[in-house]
């Protein structure tokens, strides 16, 4: 998936969620803790969290000092002259 795709479903969470707080409002239940200042906030901390996720995940996947299986590999590869 990729990070344009990711933006915009996150947006579309955040556009979920307002949906949510104006419905909300009509019925006439309100908290004070959820309003569009703090969806606003929690979508940016989840566009910036989540691609740093992703990147945490890569370079965990590609590191060779994680595991036995990986240090192995990166034996056979050094071996092969392709590292």
């Amino acid at each position: 998936m990729s990070a344009e795709k990711l933006k915009q479903y996150i947006a579309l969470f955040g556009g979920w969620l307002s949906a949510v707080l104006f419905f909300l409002g009509t019925i006439g239940i309100a908290f004070d803790w959820f309003t569009l200042d703090s969806i606003d906030a929690f979508v940016a901390v989840l566009v910036a969290f989540i691609p740093f996720a992703l990147l945490l995940f890569g370079v965990w996947k590609n590191s060779y000092v994680i595991s036995d299986k990986a240090k192995g590999q990166e034996e056979v590869l050094k071996r092969q002259g392709w590292k």
